[in-house]
């Protein structure tokens, strides 16, 4: 398993995380319904809002997941929010990232991972919209540009519950 590099901008971007005022708080419908659409739209078993703290991410929405938060250095997401916009995992095991992650060689099993960063109208990268599934799959343009649809949703909610707070 490779663990994931810090992104650059580490500690703005866990300042914005913080600002949000949204960790460890109840679950809501409005990002559970984005989840759940996703999994639909997807046919996988799994979807997540996921936001990347200090050591764990942490799952706003976990559709399919029992667990609310893993640890960092285990998370796809981790790895995902290095990227520009997406990060597209067909097959973990044949990924030197992944093969043998713990999430990957036991419970759940993670096989495909798809995820789109959720960037703040800011620029600050506060975690992901992510499907998995417990097979490898293909995923493609089109299938990323929906997802990132879906994601651009979940940064709006953000957003608005933000100012809702302030």
């Amino acid at each position: 398993m490779i663990k994931a590099p810090l992104p650059h901008n580490e500690a703005q971007r866990l300042r914005a995380l913080r600002e949000l005022l949204i960790l460890d708080t109840p679950p809501e419908e409005r990002f559970d319904r984005i989840a759940a659409f996703a999994a639909r739209e997807f046919d996988v078993p799994m979807a997540l809002v996921s936001l990347v703290d200090r050591d764990r991410q942490w799952f706003k929405s976990n559709f399919g997941l029992e667990d609310r938060e893993t640890p960092r250095d285990t998370s796809f997401c981790g790895h995902a929010i290095s990227e520009r916009d997406a990060l597209v995992v067909p097959d973990a095991l044949e990924d030197p990232r992944f093969r043998d992650n713990p999430m990957v060689v036991g419970k759940p099993h993670i096989r495909f991972y798809a995820g789109c960063v959720l960037r703040l109208p800011y620029g600050q990268v506060v975690g992901t919209l992510c499907v998995l599934d417990r097979r490898p799959r293909r995923f493609d343009r089109l299938d990323v540009a929906i997802l990132g649809g879906l994601r651009d949703v979940v940064v709006e909610e953000l957003v608005r519950r933000e100012e809702a707070l302030t």
